[in-house]
């Protein structure tokens, strides 16, 4: 194989990165042990080989250009692949280290994923860890994200998607708000109740109720006054003051309906559910810290974690 790298050029690579991570030549000649002039040029010898400006300079502060993004995002999996390949062929990989950066929405988030990760940490201290709570959908190449959770199988097919369980939906509302509007009877009764909505970050519609009926699933397009966007929890948080009904995931008001802080309705309707999955970049040779968490978190869901 003809060589095209040589250890000047590798190591203008790490220097780049460094000062792509860290926003500044100055942090990253601290960070390295030379001088900000040496990262200077090699950030410009880089430059100069690809024909592309890789970062805006200004007197304060320094931007990366969009080919120096996409250029950045590729260059960081290169020198993490390197890395992870020197682990496994020194005996390193039996102990999982470096950073991980996931990405959750909201509620599995708070219900399912969080109460989980000390208990990682306890047991492998040396992977840290940065969670992305949001229901917006990411981009792994362009935001360097190693694993995703979201409720939908990817279309991506450069993506894996793992199922972490079918989550069971149900009807709630608080008592009263029964007291003031009655306690629906049926499905037709929706109609004339405060349903309260939530608007998908994706598409920004609003997503019909899933019900059982005789047998067979039945969509129920809802209205209301009262409308969440983002967090899916504001509408939960809504109907616990008595706003209204909502169709939300059981284990996010499991406690509430214990304590009956919320009553479920039309149970007779119920045992709908939507899936979950655990996403990530479909690569030849997975890190052991991804692998390692993948393995972690599924088996803690399947065994531990109440539906």
């Amino acid at each position: 194989m003809k060589r095209q790298f040589d250890d000047v050029l590798l190591g203008s690579i790490e220097l780049f990165c460094l000062a792509a991570e860290l926003s500044s030549f100055t942090a990253a000649a601290t960070a390295a042990g030379v001088t900000p002039a040496a990262v200077s040029r090699s950030v410009s010898r880089l430059e100069e080989r690809l024909g592309v400006r890789l970062f805006v300079r200004t007197t304060r502060q320094i931007r990366l250009t969009d080919g120096g993004r996409v250029y950045f995002e590729q260059c960081r999996q290169a020198l993490s692949q390197l890395s992870e390949a020197e682990r496994q062929v020194t005996g390193q990989q039996a102990h999982p280290s470096g950073p991980l950066r996931i990405s959750t929405p909201t509620p599995y988030a708070h219900y399912r994923l969080l109460p989980l990760l000390g208990e990682f940490r306890r047991t492998y201290p040396d992977v840290t860890i940065d969670i992305h709570v949001s229901n917006r959908n990411i981009d792994f190449a362009d935001e360097g994200y190693d694993l995703a959770i979201r409720g939908r199988a990817p279309a991506d097919s450069n993506l894996i998607a793992r199922k972490l369980e079918d989550a069971e939906l149900v009807l709630v509302a608080a008592p009263a708000y029964l007291q003031r509007a009655g306690t629906p009877k049926s499905l037709d009764d929706l109609a004339s109740h405060e349903c309260l909505q939530f608007d998908l970050p994706s598409t920004g519609k609003r997503i019909p109720w899933p019900f059982r009926q005789d047998g067979a699933l039945v969509d129920v397009a809802t209205e209301g006054g009262l409308c969440c966007s983002e967090d899916v929890l504001g509408i939960v948080t809504l109907a616990r003051h008595g706003a209204g009904l909502v169709q939300t995931y059981r284990f996010i008001v499991a406690r509430d309906l214990a304590d009956g802080t919320l009553v479920e309705l039309l149970p007779q309707h119920g045992g709908t559910s939507r899936p979950f999955f655990l996403l990530y970049p479909h690569a030849r040779h997975l890190s052991l810290r991804v692998r390692t968490f993948v393995d972690f978190i599924t088996a803690r869901l399947q065994t531990k974690t109440p539906r």
